[in-house]
C-alpha cells in the first residue's frame, strides 16, 4: 500500500495535474494541492480508525489501520499540524495489540506494544498541552497494564525489568511504582489491584478519548463531500420510486375508467334491446371515479375544441414556450410526477400529449431547470 501511494505521488509530480480549466498545474501548485489532499486523507483515515475502535469493529479497524500507515509512511516528515493525528493513529494501533507480546513496533524486541504506546502517549500529551484527569487515568492504566500483561504470560523477570524502565525517576509516581513492585514480587497476576485497573478499563477510557477527536473532525472535507453524495443518491432513488408509484396509479385509474365505460355501454345496449336485467349496482368509490371521469372528459373535450384545427392537420414538432414550462412545473407540484394525463387536462398546453409532457419533464430535469 505504501509503495503504491509513493508511486502515485511520483507520477503526479512528473506529469503534473490538470486544473479546473483543463490546464496542467505547475509543480509548485501541484505540491501544494497534494499536501492539502494528504491532510484530508490522513484526517479521514484517523477519523475512521477512531470510529471503528470505539465501535469494536476489528476487521474495519485493521483495514483503516493499514491505510493510515500507508499515508503516514508516505510523509517525508510529519508536519506540525498533523502530529496529533499521526500520534493518535500510532497509539490506537499499539493499544489494539496490547496483549500480543510477540508483536513489536520498536527495534528493541523487549519493548511490548503497550510500552511503545506509552512513549507515543507522552508525545501526544505534549501536543495537547496541560493534561486533564482523563489523560492521567490513561497514562496510569497503560503503566499498570504494561506490567500486568507480562505477569499474565508468566514473564515475571521481564515484568520487573519493564518496571525499572517505566520509572527511571525514582520520585515520579512513587506510590504506583512501589505498589507494582510488590505485585511483581508476589508473582500473582490476579491480585485485586490489577483486576481493578484492567485492560478492558483501558480500552473503555481510550474510547472516551477518541470520542473527542471524532466530534472535532466531523467537518472533514472528505466526510462532508461523501455525505452530500450519499444524500443526493438517496434523494434520487426516492424521487424515482415516487414517479414509478404515480405512473402505476395513473394506469390503474385509466383501466378503471375504461372498465366503467364498457359496463355503461353494455347497460345502454341491453336497455335499448328490451333485455330486462337486474340494475347494475355500483359502490360509492365507483361513483366517485365516474364523476371524476366525466369531469375529465368534459375538460378534454374543451381542450380538443380549443385546439381542434391544429390536431385535425396533424401534430407538428413545435418549441416549448416559457408559459408551457411553467404550466408543466405547476402541474407536477400539484399532481406529482407521472400524473401526465391529469396535468394535460388541467393545464393550458398548445397541442400537447401526455407523452410530450413526460418527455419535456425529463428534459427539464436533465438541464437542471426544475
Amino acid at each position: 500500500m505504501g509503495g503504491a501511494w509513493s508511486r502515485w505521488r511520483a507520477d503526479l509530480k512528473m506529469a503534473g495535474a490538470p486544473g479546473s480549466d483543463g490546464v496542467f498545474l505547475c509543480p509548485m501548485r501541484l505540491a501544494q494541492a497534494e499536501a492539502v489532499v494528504g491532510d484530508w486523507m490522513l484526517e479521514f483515515t484517523c477519523y475512521c480508525l477512531c470510529r471503528h475502535f470505539r465501535e469494536g469493529r476489528t476487521a474495519e479497524f485493521r483495514r483503516c489501520r493499514n491505510v493510515a500507515q500507508a499515508v503516514i509512511n508516505s510523509l517525508s516528515k510529519i508536519p506540525a499540524r498533523q502530529k496529533k493525528t499521526v500520534y493518535l493513529c500510532q497509539l490506537l494501533t499499539r493499544i489494539a495489540k496490547g496483549k500480543r507480546l510477540d508483536c513489536h513496533f520498536e527495534n528493541d524486541q523487549r519493548i511490548s506494544p503497550l510500552e511503545s504506546a506509552l512513549s507515543v502517549w507522552t508525545l501526544l500529551e505534549r501536543e495537547e498541552g496541560k493534561p486533564d484527569k482523563l489523560h492521567e487515568d490513561i497514562r496510569r492504566l497503560i503503566q499498570i497494564q504494561v506490567v500486568a500483561v507480562h505477569m499474565e504470560k508468566g514473564y515475571f523477570k521481564e515484568a520487573a525489568e519493564v518496571l525499572e524502565r517505566l520509572f527511571t525517576d525514582l520520585e515520579s509516581n512513587k506510590p504506583l511504582r512501589m505498589k507494582l513492585a510488590t505485585i511483581v514480587k508476589s508473582k500473582d497476576p490476579y491480585v485485586p489491584f490489577l483486576q481493578n485497573f484492567s485492560y478492558d478499563l483501558l480500552i473503555s477510557k481510550m474510547k472516551s478519548y477518541v470520542e473527542l477527536f471524532i466530534k472535532d473532525n466531523e467537518t472533514n472535507f472528505l466526510i462532508q463531500a461523501a455525505t452530500k453524495e450519499v444524500e443526493a443518491k438517496e434523494l434520487g432513488a426516492t424521487m424515482l420510486q415516487k414517479e414509478t408509484v404515480n405512473v402505476s396509479e395513473t394506469e390503474e385509474e385509466s383501466n378503471l375508467e375504461t372498465n366503467q365505460s364498457s359496463m355503461e355501454e353494455q347497460s345502454i345496449t341491453n336497455q335499448s334491446s328490451g333485455d330486462v336485467r337486474k340494475p347494475i349496482v355500483r359502490h360509492r368509490s365507483g361513483q366517485k371515479h365516474r364523476k371524476k371521469s366525466v369531469l375529465q372528459s368534459l375538460n378534454s373535450l374543451q381542450n380538443v375544441e380549443k385546439h381542434g384545427d391544429a390536431w385535425a392537420c396533424g401534430r407538428k414538432r413545435q418549441r416549448w414556450t416559457y408559459a408551457e414550462d411553467l404550466q408543466l412545473k405547476s402541474g407536477v407540484r400539484e399532481f406529482g410526477v407521472g400524473s401526465w394525463a391529469k396535468i394535460l387536462v388541467h393545464g393550458d398546453f398548445n397541442n400537447r400529449t401526455s407523452v410530450m409532457l413526460k418527455d419535456r419533464w425529463r428534459t427539464l430535469r436533465r438541464i437542471d431547470r426544475v
